[in-house]
């Protein structure tokens, strides 16, 4: 039996950039906090906080947020982003704040900021309870709209008297982006699309779907609430029919038929490359 790891999984750039960011941090001296999860991945989170960081959850948090006098304090940004307004609340509370939000999350706030400024209508293609989701929105100046099937594509409703500009959250499913715009242009779309997936994620969505065609067994390692591993988990579930979905090695229960020649084995974005490692070996050694 054979084990193969796709050719593009675990750690992206912006992940690693910002998890690079808290470690770095915590060498100042510094009370650290981060805004919300710093990723999407219960290991790595659990593991800063034994290191001392702190986790602040929500707004309303952040407000009771009062440091002590003398206190040295950082509050750094998720790679997920947040809305405008909470980086305005560090900067009128006097706390330093660290930005780690993915660069190419940025380049959206940019451009949503930038569109709703000139008056464009902005529509999202993302989930719309993630928080990248919600930081981008918090971006726009005035409303935004959701979608995140091509079934809501079809019964959107576009304003007329303005134009559009249609973006998608970084770790959207790159083949639904492509038909909710083919919808989206058929029903006569006026405005901009621009194509905000970043290369990271299509570059695990394709490689897992090509391992999934030829796996008999594919294994997806990721943060139960890491949206990027639950698409990678739908895109090798619909290629590969025995497809398991954990976390750490410990959801690991697989049962294998003797017929199995090829196990296929991904990780989302927030997957740190031992707990790869570890799955890797345990099936190696066990199967």
């Amino acid at each position: 039996m054979e084990v193969e790891l796709a050719s593009c999984a675990g750690f992206c750039f912006g992940v690693k950039r910002a998890v690079d960011t808290v470690h770095e941090q915590l060498k100042t001296g510094k009370t650290i906090y981060t805004y919300g999860p710093i990723v999407h991945n219960e290991e790595v989170v659990r593991e800063l906080e034994e290191a001392g960081v702190r986790v602040l959850n929500s707004k309303e948090e952040l407000l009771e947020l009062h440091p002590g006098e003398g206190e040295r304090c950082a509050v750094v940004i998720r790679a997920h982003g947040v809305p405008k307004e909470i980086i305005d609340l560090l900067e009128q509370k006097g706390i330093e704040c660290i930005d780690a939000t993915c660069p190419f999350v940025k380049r959206i706030h940019k451009a949503v900021e930038e569109g709703s400024r000139s008056g464009k209508e902005i529509y999202v293609a993302g989930n719309p309870g993630h928080p990248e989701v919600e930081g981008i929105r918090g971006w726009c100046v005035g409303d935004s709209k959701v979608l995140e099937t091509p079934e809501e594509a079809q019964n959107m409703s576009f304003d007329d008297k303005k134009q559009g500009l249609l973006v998608a959250q970084t770790t959207f499913n790159f083949n639904k982006f492509d038909n909710i715009v083919e919808i989206f242009q058929k029903r006569g779309y006026n405005g901009s699309v621009v194509n905000t997936i970043c290369n990271a994620t299509e570059e695990r969505q394709r490689a897992a779907r090509e391992l999934a065609q030829k796996a008999d067994v594919m294994i997806v390692i990721g943060g139960k609430h890491s949206s990027n591993t639950r698409k990678l988990y739908e895109i090798c579930s619909s290629e590969c029919a025995n497809t398991y979905y954990i976390q750490t090695l410990d959801d690991l229960r697989l049962v294998l038929p003797t017929t199995v020649r090829l196990v296929g084995i991904t990780a989302g974005a927030s997957t740190p490359n031992k707990l790869i490692e570890e799955v890797q070996n345990y099936v190696r050694i066990n199967f």
